[in-house]
């Protein structure tokens, strides 16, 4: 029987982030989609066709402090996510992840997920800043480009 969309974007999310091995990044479950519901309901957006997901899209509003502590590594990509309140003002999004099935791939699913993400969260708090840990160059040329869209500056932290 073949895998389900969901079963292979989990495959993919293991083969790109290893959270597995890496105990400061976010392994993103259940639980952590819940709470960043709380922070922010656009703070995970998805594209599915009629197997599942094909596209997943997470990002962390937070503040400017808590944004140079991730970016000079005074703190884990983890305890970025555990410091952020929902209730606080948010004026940087940390630009979390952005996963598509191959087959998906270069047909803009992302970045309109993502362009509609930062809409939503820049019409309920000041954001001045984007933020990301490079994975891929494909993820670091999606995050050069949504800051060009949005004309919000983009900060790089390179794995």
């Amino acid at each position: 029987m073949p895998e389900s969309n969901f079963e292979r974007m989990i495959a993919l999310a293991e083969q790109v982030f290893d959270t597995k091995n890496d105990a400061g990044q976010l392994d993103v479950n259940q639980e952590v989609l819940a709470r960043l519901e709380e922070i922010h309901p656009a703070t995970v957006s998805e594209f599915a066709d009629d197997n599942g997901p094909v596209a997943w899209v997470l990002m962390i509003p937070c503040n400017m402090e808590q944004m140079y502590l991730f970016m000079e590594g005074k703190t884990t990509e983890k305890a970025l996510f555990e410091s952020v309140k929902p209730e606080q003002k948010h004026d940087a999004i940390y630009l979390c992840s952005a996963m598509v099935l191959e087959e998906y791939r270069r047909k803009g699913i992302a970045k309109k997920l993502a362009l509609e993400a930062i809409e939503s969260l820049r019409k309920d708090h000041p954001i001045q800043f984007l933020f990301v840990w490079a994975f891929s160059p494909e993820g670091l040329a999606g995050s050069e480009e949504l800051s060009r869209l949005t004309g919000l500056p983009l900060l790089k932290k390179l794995k």
